[in-house]
């Protein structure tokens, strides 16, 4: 079982970039394939981007593509999510999730193990 802590959230305006970080716990967290979810107000959660055990596979919601940038360290036990230009649309709760599986997962109801989230504010 792995257990992640999200940090680096925060308000900002739009058009700013803010990296988000989840450390993970457990000697395992290779194996485990990683994503951000997020949830905003009275909306369904939504992946927002995945990444594969090595990091040679990840997924992007169209959302976020060209300007979300999802990466993990593996000796740190670490996966990120680098958000730029930032839009009052990306505001939510954004969720540390892993996969125990290689196959990389692209529905938030695929990942077992969740952190407690981090709340992303952008402002307009």
């Amino acid at each position: 079982q792995v257990q992640m802590v999200e940090s680096g959230g925060g308000l900002v305006q739009a058009g700013a970039s803010l990296r988000l970080s989840c450390a993970a716990s457990g000697r395992t967290f290779g194996r485990y394939t990683m994503g951000w979810v997020r949830q905003a107000p009275g909306k369904e959660r939504e992946i927002v981007a995945g990444i594969s055990w090595s990091a040679f596979n990840t997924y992007y919601a169209d959302s976020v593509k060209g300007r979300f940038t999802i990466a993990r360290d593996n000796a740190k036990n670490t996966v990120y999510l680098q958000m730029n230009t930032l839009k009052p649309e990306d505001t939510a709760v954004y969720y540390c999730a892993a996969r125990a599986s290689p196959v990389l997962g692209v529905v938030g109801a695929e990942y077992a193990y969740w952190g407690q989230g981090t709340q992303v504010t952008v402002s307009s």
